[in-house]
């Protein structure tokens, strides 16, 4: 009897023991399963900011956190439970506190469009990767924006914008790229910033039939990549021709080492290019490797090697996310070679933090605020933004004008693509006249800045062009 009751017993227990292990495990593999599946898209569920989904608004979240304000929270709840009036009230309160912040100014249009019939673009921008080129970039689709707006729309249409955060990240802009190619009512976008996100996204949005415009991706390689990929920025060949005859003929330097980044497709690019106009002009490129990419990346070790190998100038091209590590070396540099640089390094960070460093620094850029006298677009900016706005700004306005203008005749997406290469489209924009190349390339060249000093900015010195005939 005793023996029975044991085994019943034991037999229970089992019993419990492998109800208890199959819910564990099935338990574990739930969580399991939620954790790979979120790592495999990308969807880390630690960070909040992981899914594609919560890196797009129109208005109902705020991606810019920086320049989160009690109006402009209550701006965007409001704009999330689809009370416009009272976004549009708290996000115009937001700006007369800081008129400075694009993202408050494109969701307050994007309020007003939501009561009308509107067209929706996009734009894609570094918000978590590189903030101050993000907010140049999205003052100039702000700025675009809100003239359309304010001059009746296109053809009668507000214009509305979705903004996203890529981070200058391939993987997440393709995932951007991705979404917007699903979210039919998108008929245009802005983006990428980067060459390496750019050339990443290019193939979807081609596939998908969407216009991309670029305002800042100058690598070659992306020079017709697809019948449906532009951009309003000039490329790596404009630039780099214009730099190098620059040094060989007015600066006299013919031994030139150049760092650039072994991660960035765009300074490679302009590498290489730079490297043909300066090998034509009958100077030549200095032996030292210098790539601030490395791991062992040594700023006066570099320097030094420099100087020993006969270098006269150093040329620097960095990736935009790591233009601190080019000021480290212009600070190791000291004055002692002549500095040239990539189109990246023209940004407030370049003068805030190279100071005396970069006084003297050479580069080429698409446009400046002096290039082009009497243009609406410098006055325009400084009342809207309280200052100069830099290139970055003035060829995201010029992509939105360009997308606006393709949109006065063409109501589709093939429509637009076929507006924007046609032989006759043209638009007048912050750098002059916007016109497409068959390659999808703007039709324009680069002018030279130097930074001197000057008293009429906070850190002391300041970009002025250059006129020198070469």
């Amino acid at each position: 009897m005793n023996s029975q009751k044991e085994t019943k017993l034991l037999i229970l227990s089992l019993l419990f023991t492998t109800a208890v292990l199959g819910l564990g495990f099935w338990l574990w593999s739930k969580v399991s399963g939620n954790n790979l599946n979120s790592l495999l898209s990308g969807n880390n569920p630690q960070s909040p900011s992981g899914s594609t989904s919560a890196r797009v608004s129109i208005g109902e979240k705020i991606l810019v956190t920086a320049d989160t304000s009690p109006d402009k929270q209550a701006g965007v709840q409001a704009f999330a439970k689809g009370d416009f009036v009272t976004a549009t009230a708290k996000l115009k309160a937001s700006l007369l506190k800081n008129r400075n912040d694009p993202e408050s100014l494109i969701y307050l249009n994007n309020s007003q469009a939501k009561n009308s019939n509107s067209l929706k673009i996009a734009v894609s921008v570094p918000i978590g990767g590189n903030l101050d080129v993000a907010k140049e970039i999205l003052r100039g689709v702000a700025q675009a924006q809100d003239e359309v707006n304010r001059g009746g729309g296109i053809n009668g249409k507000l214009l509305q914008i979705a903004i996203a955060s890529d981070d200058n990240d391939p993987t997440q802009a393709q995932q951007v790229a991705t979404q917007f190619v699903k979210d039919t009512s998108i008929l245009a976008v802005v983006g990428h910033n980067s060459s390496n996100t750019s050339i990443a996204a290019a193939p979807i949005y081609q596939q998908g039939g969407l216009v991309m415009i670029s305002p800042s991706s100058t690598a070659q390689n992306l020079s017709g990549i697809g019948s449906y990929i532009f951009r309003t920025v000039p490329s790596n060949g404009s630039f780099a021709e214009r730099l190098a005859s620059y040094t060989i003929k007015t600066a006299r330097k013919t031994n030139i080492a150049i760092c650039t980044d072994s991660k960035a497709i765009d300074t490679q690019s302009f590498r290489d290019e730079f490297i043909k106009g300066i090998v034509a002009g009958g100077g030549k490129v200095n032996s030292t490797t210098c790539d601030i990419a490395s791991a062992n990346f040594d700023p006066n070790t570099l320097i030094s090697q420099f100087i020993s190998s006969g270098a006269d100038g150093l040329v620097l091209a960095p990736n935009v996310d790591r233009i601190n590590k080019a000021l480290d070396l212009a600070a190791a540099n000291n004055g002692k070679l002549s500095l040239f640089a990539s189109p990246t390094l023209y940004t407030f960070q370049t003068l805030q933090v190279g100071k005396a460093d970069v006084n003297g620094l050479v580069l080429p850029v698409p446009w400046h605020p002096q290039a082009i006298p009497g243009n609406p677009f410098v006055e325009n900016a400084v009342k809207l933004w309280g200052g100069n706005v830099n290139w970055r700004t003035a060829t995201a306005y010029d992509a939105t004008i360009a997308i606006a203008k393709g949109l006065q005749q063409a109501s589709t997406r093939d429509d637009l693509q076929q507006a924007l290469h046609s032989s006759n489209f043209t638009a007048n924009g912050a750098t002059g006249k916007i016109e497409f190349l068959p390659s999808g390339d703007r039709s324009g060249t680069a002018i030279l800045v130097k930074v001197q000093p000057s008293s009429k900015t906070s850190t002391g010195y300041d970009f002025v062009p250059l006129l020198v005939g070469i």
